[in-house]
């Protein structure tokens, strides 16, 4: 019922519309194996909804490896078509890439080339991105792809001027998205650039899914654990009873005091042991807090700032929007709705 609902929707935008759209070459490269989810994401955006004669995309899903390709759940999708057909695209869409991050043959490497040549908007959504960066569409661009994949990424393709913290990156008739649900926010980025914002407000309506996310990947990427401090040294002490208690006030020269050491030792030390400052580590650890407090309580973001050890709300609400990228009610939406 919803699926009809959407259709009769836009079947009445477009034919009310003064102005019928031009109509787009979408090609959707998909390879045998490939989840339904990153599949769906497009054809959801691009072809589900807009069923009527003045379709602004024809979308054509085209696999150029086997004679025959199937999704993860073993479902028949396409046959093979040719490289011409792909190449005369307007849109090619590359919406994943296996797990374990394959070279990609030289038939499907050398047809992004000449798409990309001949015009086309070349999107690599998730690990679509190192198929794009293997034919060198993206040296010397900016990029992203999923976080969990940003070392590789950077290790394979050191010309790329990766950055793990956008959902998307636009550059130069070229787009790569983060991970998995980021697709649908590329996505919609790209019925926006080519429909207006309008037609992309209004499909994100329909969807129940926001026009426009705020924010980066650095929202959903784990924090990292420190190395644990081995023995019982007064050390070791010190920074557990501190860790557990990280919204009092803290001076380098008393914790140093309290480590027995002198505050040049014990800055080595610390750097030594957790790969940053004092200061910095303190910052992380009062952020993670108030991230916990965001998400599993009602406090109001004042008492949250000063449940967490920072001296005021604004000066809180400065460091986590640098550090995160939205705010901390943009968070506590985002987490517990």
């Amino acid at each position: 019922m919803c699926h009809t609902v959407l259709k009769d929707t836009f079947r009445s935008y477009w034919v009310n519309s003064m102005v019928q759209p031009k109509q787009y070459k979408l090609a959707l490269l998909a390879f045998d194996g490939i989840s339904a989810f990153h599949l769906s994401v497009p054809s959801l955006v691009f072809n589900d909804v807009f069923v009527t004669k003045a379709s602004p995309f024809e979308v054509v899903l085209h696999s150029i490896e086997k004679t025959e390709m199937r999704n993860s759940a073993g479902l028949l999708l396409a046959e093979p078509a040719s490289v011409e057909s792909i190449v005369d695209a307007d849109i090619v869409i590359l919406p994943s890439w296996p797990d374990d991050v394959p070279v990609a043959s030289d038939l499907l490497v050398e047809t992004l080339k000449l798409a990309h040549a001949n015009g086309a908007l070349i999107v690599g959504l998730c690990l679509g991105a190192f198929v794009l960066a293997q034919a060198g569409l993206l040296d010397g661009k900016r990029a992203t792809t999923h976080w969990a994949y940003s070392d590789l990424f950077q290790q394979r393709f050191p010309k790329v001027l990766f950055d793990s913290e956008p959902l998307f990156i636009e550059e130069a008739q070229l787009i790569t998205s983060a991970g998995i649900v980021a697709a649908l926010d590329c996505c919609l980025h790209i019925l926006r650039r080519f429909m207006g914002n309008d037609v992309a407000a209004e499909m994100a309506r329909l969807m129940v899914a926001a026009p426009f996310r705020a924010g980066g990947q650095q929202q959903y990427i784990p924090t990292p654990l420190p190395a644990k401090i081995s023995g019982d040294t007064s050390f070791a002490a010190v920074m557990s009873l501190i860790e557990a208690e990280v919204n009092q006030s803290y001076s380098i020269d008393d914790v140093a005091e309290r480590c027995a050491m002198s505050r040049r030792t014990f800055t080595r030390n610390f750097k030594a042991v957790y790969g940053s400052t004092f200061g910095e580590w303190l910052l992380h650890k009062r952020l993670q807090l108030s991230q916990t407090l965001l998400e599993t309580s009602t406090l109001s973001i004042a008492n949250v700032a000063s449940s967490a050890g920072f001296g005021s709300e604004s000066v809180y609400r400065k460091h986590f929007k640098q550090a995160f990228n939205v705010s901390p009610s943009q968070w506590r939406s985002t987490f517990c709705g």
